[in-house]
């Protein structure tokens, strides 16, 4: 007997039919689902071919169906797909309060008028955020040195994002080279991932969600927060 899902596609509800009466339509939140499922369903090679007719034939869609689901996805979904991954920004925590730091003026800068004092303020704050890869959650731990009107992070070593962040930190950046001995490897990393359920990466896909987690850890909400804690520091 042939099995009607191979893939385990997810059961979906259609909403009714399309005024050409040539494809299933459905729900704004299953569009998304049906769009996730092309990227996030691992296929052996010797199938990728089979795969997308089998998608839309299980679904009862065709090419423009796949085509607006691409659209819902990329207006609503609160997630972002790097390549054979979803991932998705979750909450941020501060862990304790602000610690005061002073930093000295360059020896550049002693000279210049505009600098009143030799001290400029400084903090350091300890933080993390939540982030999800394919639905399963990882934390992210990072300081946060705040002075003046800028910023850094440093990230911390112990869970299989923060490695994959000092892994590609130590691939691109030269005066790292002496401590990337200490970094895990590529091999290491995708085992941890195996052990959370989550498919292997390569080097790419790696340094994109990277990339994207960088662009992620501080929000408009947590900016709002640390402003707050900075003013009442003052």
């Amino acid at each position: 007997m042939t099995n009607s899902n191979p893939y385990d596609f997810a059961p979906l509800q259609p909403t009714g039919r399309n005024e050409t009466d040539t494809a299933n339509t459905y729900a704004p939140e299953d569009m998304i689902k049906i769009y996730e499922q092309q990227f996030l369903i691992p296929v052996p090679e010797d199938k990728l071919t089979e795969f997308l007719p089998a998608l839309k034939r299980f679904y009862d869609i065709d090419n423009n169906t796949l085509d607006v689901s691409a659209i819902i996805f990329d207006a609503i979904a609160e997630s972002s797909i790097i390549y054979n991954h979803k991932i998705k920004v979750g909450d941020y925590q501060i862990l304790g309060g602000l610690v005061e730091e002073a930093i000295e003026y360059d020896e550049d800068n002693k000279n210049d008028e505009s600098v009143e004092d030799k001290e400029i303020q400084a903090y350091t704050l300890e933080c993390q955020r939540t982030f999800f890869i394919n639905d399963i959650e990882i934390l992210y731990h990072f300081n946060l040195f705040i002075y003046g009107d800028g910023y850094s992070t440093l990230t911390k070593k112990d869970t299989v994002l923060e490695k994959m962040y000092w892994f590609v930190r130590g691939r691109f950046e030269e005066d790292l080279l002496d401590d990337s001995e200490d970094n895990d490897s590529l091999d290491s990393i995708n085992k941890q991932l195996a052990s959370l359920g989550i498919r292997e990466m390569d080097l790419t896909t790696i340094d994109e969600i990277v990339s994207y987690v960088e662009d992620s850890i501080i929000d408009d909400a947590m900016v709002d927060e640390l402003n707050k804690l900075l003013d009442d520091a003052e």
